[in-house]
């Protein structure tokens, strides 16, 4: 049994393209006003002068600490509550661990990881005060199968796993809801960090799946019933056959 959106009103970080931008025309167009967060504040004024009312520009840079801080604090200046929160943002690292280098590392651990923990943290009051809410995060199918060529990328994934799923229990006496979606290989600008051989043999093979099935399973997991939680939807391009 599906529940409307109608009147809801979420967050999407990584808003301005791939996984984000899809989901933010999927809820969009369910009548949810939209807050579309991004770092790209030319591509953010674009698309909600595209979109209309309903979608709202935050800019902020999930790297930077203050930015990251202020993020939640700022939007609700500019709506009076938060109904769903989709921590989407995120960056890729492939090849062997010796391939890349520290300042990467620390650029996909804090945005993968770190950016996400504050993000959670700081919405968490907000929703327990209103006993109800939703909280959706992009992990990865890497976070359920150990992707030796992709180790670093990798453990930023089974490391969102453990904090979604752990905080999926906290939140449960509290009315809020608190799941992940595990894609397959998206066709999403993550790509470009592909190794060329990897992305040439997804692309031949047919194993990339379009953002727009990810919003999809967003739809579905979002208009569960109260006392239903989707916690982990794993979408896989059917030919994809690494794990």
């Amino acid at each position: 049994m599906s529940e409307s959106l109608a009147g809801k009103i979420a967050v999407i970080t990584g808003a301005a393209s791939g996984i984000g931008l899809a989901t933010t025309q999927k809820l969009l167009s369910l009548g949810v006003t939209v807050v579309m967060v991004d770092w790209n504040e030319a591509k953010l004024s674009e698309l909600v002068a595209e979109f209309g009312d309903k979608a709202i520009a935050q800019v902020t840079n999930l790297l930077d600490a203050e930015s990251c801080a202020a993020m939640i604090p700022e939007i609700l200046k500019k709506v009076d509550h938060i109904d769903i929160l989709y921590c989407n943002a995120g960056t890729y690292i492939g090849g062997d661990l010796t391939e890349t280098t520290s300042e990467a590392i620390d650029k996909m651990l804090n945005l993968n990881v770190n950016a996400v923990m504050k993000n959670v943290h700081a919405v968490v009051p907000h929703m327990t005060a209103r006993k109800t809410g939703d909280i959706v995060v992009t992990c990865s199918i890497a976070g359920h199968f150990p992707t030796y060529w992709e180790p670093v990328y990798a453990s930023s994934k089974w490391a969102i796993t453990c904090f979604v799923q752990t905080m999926r229990r906290q939140m449960i006496p509290h009315g809020v809801r608190v799941s992940q979606v595990s894609p397959g290989p998206v066709v999403s600008a993550l790509l470009a960090d592909w190794p060329e051989e990897n992305l040439r043999k997804a692309k031949e093979s047919g194993s990339l799946i379009d953002p727009e099935e990810i919003a999809d399973a967003i739809e579905y997991m979002l208009t569960r019933k109260r006392t239903v939680t989707i916690r982990d939807m794993l979408v896989l391009p059917t030919n994809f056959d690494r794990v």
